[in-house]
């Protein structure tokens, strides 16, 4: 019994591990079959609730689109009406175009139909005119042949001398006619000219005070002579080479005078020494920095001049480099008078002038102030500046008209404008109102006598002229020595000698007179 309880308490043990072993093992056995269960039928729910969801997606699907077809086919409907509206517009339009176009052609039917009838009238009446037209001049053929025959002469002959003495008479009529006139129009045009003068000259009033060229310089003292010269003359060295200028030092106390034919450079050494002579430290590396500062400055006062000048004139646009050159006047005098001053004188006569007569003002001002643009550098360019002026606007694009008024205004060619006349006019007015020039009495009375001098210095000549206060020479001849050729020699050699041996402002014209006088006495 015990045998048996032992056993069975070893056999139990091994029982329940068996058993567990097989319920374990079913347990391993059934969880994948369970699961796969669960996942089928979680497959089926979801597969299930898909077809349900796409159902009813389906159903939402049809129900959209029957409602976009039906909504296209209520736009369409819409649409057709539209064009069917339009449609019957246009037919309606087209309709009336066509019954207007019927009664149109029904009135030119009507017209054309008249017209038919008046022309078949005006036919008639022609043929009416051409028959009595006929008889007429049978009638009148028939009149001038019994007139000849009254008159005894043809109908020619008449006509001749009827011309002949209708053309005398009009020839006497139209010769008084035309001399009344010339007489009235040169009393009239001297007045309006002596009128437009002296308005020109009323409504521009200018100071007759004028600037002038400085060639002097004054000294604090003497001392500063002395260190203008520096040690064995280096510092009036380096001035004189950096300047272009000669610098006259004298007796004269405190003074410095400075010689130089170009007005530009004898501003630009009247700046540099007085403003060395303010700084007071006078040596060569001073004295070229001072040049160069006071060059520039000359520069821009120059362009700034001549923007001025522009401006105050109200001229359309200038050339950049043209403007320089007037502006260069400034610094250029002839006889006293300031050539700027000058040109802007002239260009307001000639504006006033040309508004006068109805003339481009602009174009008239313009020609004005560039008349004399050629002395801003006649003092260093070949040529008289009439020559160079006419260079210069050629070069820059000036107009013919502006061209021309350089070229002429001292005569040289002859004025293609009213406004190149005009411009001498302003240059004459300008230059010889009082005060506007100044000339000393006693250089003015050699340069006469030099003049008269050298022309009576040639053989044949009987006597001699200075006019125009010695810009034009007459000299006269006598006939018996002096030839026609001779004449243009001596002209040419009296103007050689005028030019290789005188100092004399603008131009002198020389004319030889050569007059042969034949006179016998009646007894």
């Amino acid at each position: 019994m015990i045998v048996l309880v032992d056993a069975m308490a070893i056999a139990l043990p091994i029982i329940c591990g068996v058993a567990g072993l097989i319920v374990g093992g079913l347990v391993i056995f059934l969880i994948p079959v369970f699961r796969k269960y669960r996942a089928e039928n979680t497959a089926k729910k979801i597969i299930r609730e898909a077809e349900i969801k796409a159902e009813h997606i389906t159903k939402n699907a049809k129900l959209d689109g029957k409602q976009a077809i039906f909504e296209m086919k209520q736009e369409a409907d819409k649409e057709i009406r539209e064009r069917k509206m339009e449609v019957a517009n246009q037919e309606n339009k087209l309709a009336q175009r066509e019954q207007g176009i019927d009664r149109r052609d029904a009135a030119l039917i009507q017209k054309e139909s008249n017209l038919d009838a008046k022309e078949e009238t005006l036919n008639r009446r022609l043929k009416d005119v051409d028959k009595k037209e006929t008889l007429l001049q049978e009638k009148i053929d028939s009149i001038i042949v019994e007139l000849e025959k009254v008159a005894q002469m043809s109908t020619q002959e008449a006509k001749d001398e009827l011309f002949a003495r209708v053309e005398s008479k009009i020839s006497q009529e139209i010769a008084a006619f035309v001399k009344n006139k010339e007489d009235e129009a040169k009393e009239q045009v001297e007045e309006k000219a002596k009128d437009m003068l002296a308005l020109a000259i009323c409504k521009y009033s200018q100071d007759t005070v004028t600037e002038r060229t400085v060639s002097a310089i004054a000294l604090p003292n003497d001392e500063m002579k002395g260190r203008i010269i520096g040690r064995e003359g280096r510092n009036i060295r380096s001035l004189e080479q950096l300047l272009g200028v000669d610098l006259i030092i004298d007796d004269t106390p405190e003074v410095i005078t400075v010689s130089c034919f170009n007005p530009i450079r004898r501003e630009i050494a009247r700046r540099s020494l007085e403003a060395l002579i303010k700084d007071g430290r006078i040596q060569p590396g001073r004295i070229e920095e001072i040049v160069n500062k006071c060059s520039q400055e000359v520069e821009e006062e120059s362009h700034k001049a001549g923007m001025d000048a522009v401006n105050r004139l109200g001229l359309p646009r200038i050339n950049k480099e043209l403007v320089n050159y007037i502006g260069k006047l400034k610094y250029r005098t002839s006889f006293g008078q300031n050539q700027l001053q000058h040109s802007i004188e002239v260009a307001y006569l000639t504006g006033i002038m040309a508004a006068e007569l109805g003339l481009d003002q602009n174009l008239a001002r313009r020609a004005g102030l560039l008349h004399d643009v050629g002395k801003a550098v006649d003092y260093e360019t070949d040529g008289s500046h009439v020559e160079i002026g006419a260079h210069l606007a050629k070069k820059y694009g000036e107009p013919d008209v502006v061209i021309n008024s350089i070229e002429s205004h001292h005569g040289d060619v002859p004025a293609k404008s009213i406004i190149a006349n005009l411009v001498q006019a302003a240059d004459t007015l300008s230059a010889a109102r009082p005060g506007a020039r100044s000339e000393m009495l006693e250089n003015y009375i050699k340069r006469i006598e030099k003049l008269e001098e050298i022309c009576n210095s040639y053989d044949g000549v009987s006597q001699s002229f200075a006019l125009q206060s010695g810009r034009e020479l007459r000299v006269m001849v006598i006939p018996d020595k002096v030839d026609d050729i001779g004449a243009f020699k001596l002209a040419r050699e009296i103007k050689e000698r005028i030019e290789n041996e005188m100092t004399y402002p603008g131009q002198i014209k020389v004319s030889v007179i050569r007059e042969y006088r034949a006179v016998e006495t009646a007894k």
